[in-house]
């Protein structure tokens, strides 16, 4: 598996957990996302963009990565063109790191949508703000290794059949969720948490490190 950590312009806190999700992979920024590279002592190999967001002051190391320019009018985000450059270079795997937050909201529900896109194609995804994890959910059985207390929530992108969640304070036994209900938002994680799905695709979002309440 070759696994690339994809640098985004969203929120990023450094945890524990992060370090050992990025370790040993391939790294590729995404415009401001270069930003990320100080806090987790990463140099990426490949700088993609139009470089409008450059954030100020860059150490030398980051400052000479090789880029790949684009205009600023295009179709496509900086973010999913950096997907792109690690598909071509033989991603299996991908961690979108700061894919959450930020000043833009459609970048924020993009990456989950792209996500989910990427999954159905067979990639392995994790998006993650380091406090906050998103995991696609395709039809089948997952498990997950979050502890007890884990705050969590399936968000359906469609209607959703046979759903299946154990190892939950509120566990659910093959149900249909309408597509926009509420019904599996903020729930808990108690044991073994696992997910099963039968028709529709959901993104699982956990929070494994908590941000204290503003």
């Amino acid at each position: 598996m070759s696994t690339f950590t994809i640098l985004l312009g969203g929120d990023l806190i450094r945890t524990p957990r992060l370090d050992r999700q990025v370790e040993g992979s391939r790294v590729i920024a995404a415009d401001a996302g270069i930003g990320h590279a100080r806090l987790l002592g990463l140099v990426p190999e490949l700088w993609v963009g139009d470089f409008d967001s450059v954030p100020a002051n860059l150490p030398d190391d980051l400052a000479s990565v090789p880029r790949r320019t684009f205009p600023t009018e295009k179709d496509q985000t900086d973010g999913e063109l950096a997907i792109a450059a690690a598909l071509e270079r033989g991603a299996t795997s991908l961690v979108l790191a700061g894919a959450f937050g930020g000043r833009r909201a459609d970048h924020a529900f993009l990456h989950l949508a792209l996500a989910l896109r990427l999954a159905e194609a067979g990639t392995d995804v994790l998006l993650t703000s380091g406090a906050q994890e998103g995991i696609p959910l395709l039809r089948g059985t997952a498990g997950f290794d979050y502890a007890d207390g884990t705050l969590f929530s399936v968000l359906g992108f469609s209607e959703l059949d046979g759903l299946t969640v154990a190892g939950a304070k509120w566990p659910l036994a093959y149900v249909r969720v309408a597509f926009g209900s509420s019904l599996t938002i903020s729930n808990e994680v108690k044991g073994h948490l696992e997910i099963a799905l039968d028709h529709g695709s959901a993104m699982l979002l956990a929070h494994p490190y908590p941000l204290p309440e503003s």
